[in-house]
C-alpha cells in the first residue's frame, strides 16, 4: 500500500495551493459582499488545467484523473468553497459527455470545454425534489429530428455561466433519457438568480424548459439510459468533488484553529492548553484525516476503474458533514469573534452547511452506504 501522492501531483497541489491563496484569496470579501463570480479566475483556472481534469488529452483536456481533481478542489475549497463548487460542477456537468457520449459528441463538446470557451451544468432537481429521481415531471417529445423538451428544474448550480446543461427527462414508456441543451437553444430559460447563505458567489439557479426543441443528436446515449447516466455522473463526479470541497473547509478550519489556539491568552496561558479546546481540536483533526482518506481512497478506485458507490457516498458524508461539524467547532474556539463577519469561522460554517445537499442529502449516502453493508462478507 502506498500512500504517497506522485511528483506530478505533489506539483499539482503546489500550484493549485499557489493560485488559490495569491488570486482567490484577495476576492473572498468581494464575492461575500456582492455575491457575484470573478468570472476571470475561471479563465484562469483553464489555463492552469484545472477545467479539463477529467477530460482525455484527444480532445484538449489533462486526463489527470480523479486524484488529481480531489487535490485541485481540496486547495481550492481550503480558501474558498464558493469557487471550488463552481469547478466541481463543471466537471460534473463535462461528465455524461466523458463517460457516456458518442465519439461524435465528444470532438463537438469537450475541447471547448477543456479550453473553457464553454461552461457545463447538469440539472436533475425539480420542485418535487432532488433525491426522488424518478418522480421528475420533465418530459421530452420526439418531433422529427428534434426533442421537444418542458418542465423545470431547481437548484442549477452554473446555470447562469453555463454554455451547456445536461438535462434529464422523461421519453415516454422508455422511462428518463438525458439530453445536452445549449444555452441558446429555442425555449431554454433561465429564472431568478438564488441567494444561499453560504457559497456566496457560486451561481445558482432555475431553469425552464417550454417547448425547448433540442436535435436528436444531443441525446447521450440511447433513451432509457438517462438515469443511469444521471447518477453516474452524480455519484462519481458530484459527490466526490463536494467531498473534496468539504475536506479543503476542514483542513481550512483545523489550520484556523490550531493557530488561534496557540495564539489566544486566557487565564494566563494559551487557550490550547485548555483540554476542552484540545478536545474540540482533536475531534476537527478526526475528521480531517477521515475526510482524507475517505476522498482519495474513492478517487483512487475511480482511477483504477473499480466501482465504488458506497466509498463516494462515504467521502461525501464525512467530507461535508465533516467541514460543518469542524466549522461549528472552530465558532466555539474563536468564542464571540467566530461570528463576526471580519473574522473567517462564521463564513466557513455557512459554506459548509451549504454543501451538505449538494450531490445528494446526508440520508441518501446512508442509504447507498446501507445497500453495501447488508452485502458485507
Amino acid at each position: 500500500m502506498d500512500f504517497s501522492f506522485t511528483p506530478e501531483q505533489n506539483l499539482l497541489r503546489k500550484k493549485a495551493r499557489e493560485f488559490a491563496e495569491k488570486e482567490i484569496a484577495p476576492r473572498v470579501d468581494e464575492m461575500e459582499e456582492t455575491g457575484k463570480l470573478p468570472i476571470e479566475l475561471l479563465k484562469r483556472m483553464t489555463n492552469l488545467g484545472f477545467m479539463g481534469v477529467l477530460i482525455p488529452p484527444e480532445y484538449g483536456g489533462t486526463g489527470a484523473g480523479h486524484i488529481a481533481r480531489i487535490i485541485i478542489l481540496e486547495e481550492i475549497g481550503r480558501v474558498n468553497a464558493a469557487i471550488a463548487s463552481t469547478l466541481l460542477i463543471c466537471h460534473l456537468g463535462q461528465a455524461p459527455i466523458i463517460y457516456y457520449g458518442s465519439k461524435e459528441q465528444k470532438k463537438k463538446w469537450l475541447p471547448s470545454l477543456a479550453s473553457g470557451e464553454k461552461l457545463a451544468a447538469l440539472a436533475v432537481t425539480e420542485p418535487t425534489g432532488g433525491s426522488d429521481v424518478l418522480g421528475i415531471k420533465t418530459t421530452a417529445k420526439k418531433d422529427g429530428d428534434n426533442y421537444v423538451l418542458n418542465g423545470e428544474k431547481w437548484f442549477v448550480t452554473n446555470a447562469q455561466i453555463a454554455d451547456l446543461c445536461g438535462i434529464l427527462a422523461k421519453t415516454g414508456e422508455k422511462g428518463l433519457s438525458f439530453f445536452i441543451v445549449e444555452k441558446d437553444a429555442l425555449g431554454y430559460g433561465l429564472g431568478k438568480e438564488e441567494a444561499f447563505v453560504g457559497l456566496r458567489g457560486c451561481t445558482v439557479s432555475e431553469v425552464f424548459l417550454d417547448n425547448c426543441k433540442v436535435p436528436k443528436e444531443n441525446l447521450i446515449g440511447k433513451e432509457g439510459d438517462g438515469l443511469r447516466i444521471a447518477l453516474s455522473a452524480i455519484g462519481n463526479v458530484g459527490r466526490p468533488g463536494v467531498a473534496a470541497t468539504g475536506l479543503g473547509i476542514t483542513r481550512r478550519c483545523l489550520e484556523e484553529g490550531s493557530k488561534y489556539a496557540n495564539e489566544r491568552m486566557a487565564y494566563g496561558k494559551p487557550i490550547g492548553q485548555l483540554q476542552a479546546v484540545q478536545w474540540l481540536l482533536t475531534d476537527m483533526y478526526m475528521d480531517y484525516q477521515i475526510s482524507k482518506l475517505s476522498s482519495y481512497y474513492a478517487a483512487w478506485l475511480r482511477d483504477q476503474g473499480v466501482r465504488c458507490d458506497a466509498e463516494n457516498s462515504l467521502a461525501k458524508f464525512w467530507g461535508a458533514g465533516g467541514a460543518a461539524r469542524c466549522a461549528h467547532k472552530l465558532v466555539q474556539i474563536f468564542g464571540g469573534y467566530g461570528v463576526m463577519n471580519e473574522f473567517v469561522p462564521q463564513r466557513l460554517l455557512r459554506d459548509a452547511e451549504t454543501l451538505i445537499p449538494m450531490g445528494g442529502t446526508l440520508q441518501i449516502m446512508r442509504l447507498i452506504m446501507a445497500r453495501a453493508a447488508l452485502k458485507f462478507k
